[in-house]
């Protein structure tokens, strides 16, 4: 991994589907998955909920990423909210900033029957891997919300969100 002054994207891709992506933005996930012994964690953004008598979570995931291989193991994972005093703790699930010991060890996990679900997280689910296919770089994964925690009170609505390559917070 190389630390950057800049953003290492801005302006350097000219692929006009990922600088349209990069503008529709949206909130900030961490998906997690396994257990004490072997789990793997990825920052997330490319991902939509689809509502219905078995309620569903589309994603993207990196077909190389250790989440991936952990969650077709298991099967199972947990989706988390993140929140503006996350922002650190997503660049070090994403790969882009160090994580002395990894990324694990940057913050507090309780353990699930889904898998390591962050201790300060409000928001979170607990998913069930349904399907998945290759969709351009990515892996679409489709994952049954089996358990749902909607945080409500001071500071749920503190979202991390991210657009054009940076993060932000709600106004």
């Amino acid at each position: 991994m190389t630390i950057h002054s800049t953003h290492p994207f801005a302006d350097a891709d000219p692929d006009p589907a990922r600088r349209f992506r990069g503008r529709v933005g949206g909130a900030v996930t961490l998906w997690t998955a396994g257990d004490e012994t072997d789990r793997a964690g990825l920052t997330v953004t490319s991902l939509m909920v689809a509502l219905g008598p078995e309620p569903a979570v589309l994603a993207l995931l990196d077909p190389d990423s250790d989440l991936l291989e952990v969650l077709r193991e298991t099967g199972r994972g947990v989706v988390q909210l993140l929140s503006w005093a996350d922002r650190q703790l997503a660049e070090a699930f994403a790969g882009t900033a160090p994580a002395p010991g990894g990324p694990f060890r940057q913050a507090e996990f309780t353990a699930t029957p889904d898998g390591p679900r962050l201790a300060t997280a409000r928001t979170w689910a607990g998913v069930r891997l349904i399907d998945e296919r290759v969709l351009g770089w990515s892996v679409e994964v489709t994952a049954a919300l089996d358990h749902v925690e909607v945080g409500d009170g001071e500071g749920d609505d503190d979202a991390l969100l991210h657009r054009r390559g940076r993060f932000h917070r709600l106004p």
